[in-house]
């Protein structure tokens, strides 16, 4: 009797231990059902979701890169236009001041290329898109290392030097004497221990000085140790015969070596100033020089015209080629100027880029350019690009 009830204990606890666990996993599974936080395994991102990131990375940083960082680029296209004969905060830009001067009609357009060094590579595409701006290497514009300020100085000084030449060329052409001065005297050379900048050449090795370059011309047949006599005249002084040593160049040749740059200048009681800021470069030189004449002429060549141009000038009178002529056209159909003076080397350029309406007159020099003027006055053919 005690075995089997022994034996009926047993299996009795047996039974109510297994139910007893049953019980605790049901609750708990009642429980988790009830909190609706059932666990669900994590998922790893898929190569596609990786390449999907990791465009939208790309993307990114080419926005930030073609939006802010600059490209070594420039971009050129039509600048503003100046009125010669116009006037500058109530004075004119050309004025003559101890000799008459007349006003006159209508208006002479100096034309300027834009330049923009500050480029990126969206900005170098959004521009090249437009047809209006062309883009190019910053090489070809810069030197290697070439900062900001030391261009806008070589700009400035090219400028001011137009002007001189223009002055010079105009007056010429008008007849006023001409001088020949030393614009600068290299150190430690033969001039050097006799010269200072604006004294004036008179002669040299016995020959008579009337422009620059005869200076380069009195001493084509020299020889470096030759001993020579320059006359010079300073200030209001009598001029002076002196004798000085010629040197061997310092870039080597056979011909002797005075250390002078002449440049030319007028030889005038009055004085011609031009006023026009935040432009540089030497292109301008050829539409300072009529803007010169027409302001000292009483014949008004202009006539109520609205003519623009371009040209380098040198102290003769010579118009030289420049650079960025279909820029310039442009602008100057778009400020309205029917007449435009090119110089002669340009004139194909030119002519590929001009808009409809636009006459494109050739010139070589100072004297053609007046020429043409006084042809269109009178009504007479002029010389044109196209033939």
């Amino acid at each position: 009797m005690p075995v089997s009830e022994s034996g009926d204990m047993k299996s009795a606890s047996g039974a109510t231990g297994r139910d007893t666990a049953d019980e605790r996993a049901a609750a708990s599974r009642v429980g988790d059902d009830d909190s609706g936080t059932e666990r669900r395994p994590r998922r790893r991102p898929t190569r596609r979701t990786w390449t999907i990131v990791f465009s939208a990375v790309l993307v990114v940083a080419f926005v930030l890169v073609g939006s802010f960082v600059k490209v070594p680029y420039v971009a050129l296209g039509p600048g503003p236009t100046y009125d010669t004969l116009g006037d500058v905060d109530g004075d004119h830009v050309v004025a003559i001041d101890g000799e008459r001067s007349y006003d006159t009609e209508g208006q002479l357009r100096m034309t300027t290329v834009s330049l923009n060094d500050d480029v990126t590579l969206f900005g170098a595409l959004g521009l090249w898109i437009s047809g209006r701006y062309a883009v190019a290497p910053r090489e070809e514009y810069f030197r290697p290392g070439q900062t900001d300020e030391e261009v806008r100085k070589e700009n400035v000084a090219q400028f001011r030097s137009s002007q001189s030449n223009a002055e010079v060329a105009a007056l010429r052409s008008l007849g006023y004497p001409v001088k020949v001065v030393a614009d600068q005297v290299v150190a430690d050379s033969p001039a050097s221990r006799v010269l200072e900048p604006g004294d004036q050449l008179v002669s040299v090795n016995g020959k008579r000085v009337a422009g620059r370059r005869d200076v380069t011309a009195a001493l084509e047949n020299t020889r470096p140790g030759q001993q020579i006599d320059l006359t010079y005249q300073r200030g209001e002084q009598q001029p002076r015969t002196v004798q000085i040593d010629l040197a061997r160049h310092p870039e080597g040749g056979q011909q002797g070596f005075i250390g002078v740059q002449p440049a030319d200048r007028a030889d005038v009681p009055f004085t011609v100033d031009i006023s026009l800021e935040d432009v540089g470069g030497p292109s301008a030189g050829a539409m300072f020089a009529l803007a010169i004449v027409e302001r000292m002429e009483q014949e008004n060549l202009v006539d109520g015209r609205h003519v623009a141009g371009t040209g380098e000038i040198d102290s003769q009178g010579n118009v030289g080629a420049i650079g960025g002529i279909s820029f310039k056209v442009v602008a100057a159909k778009e400020d309205g100027a029917t007449t435009f003076l090119v110089p002669e080397r340009n004139c194909a350029e030119a002519v590929s880029a001009a808009p409809d309406g636009l006459q494109l007159v050739r010139i070589g020099t100072l004297d053609d350019a007046i020429s043409a003027l006084r042809n269109l006055k009178a009504g007479k053919p002029v010389p044109t690009c196209e033939g």
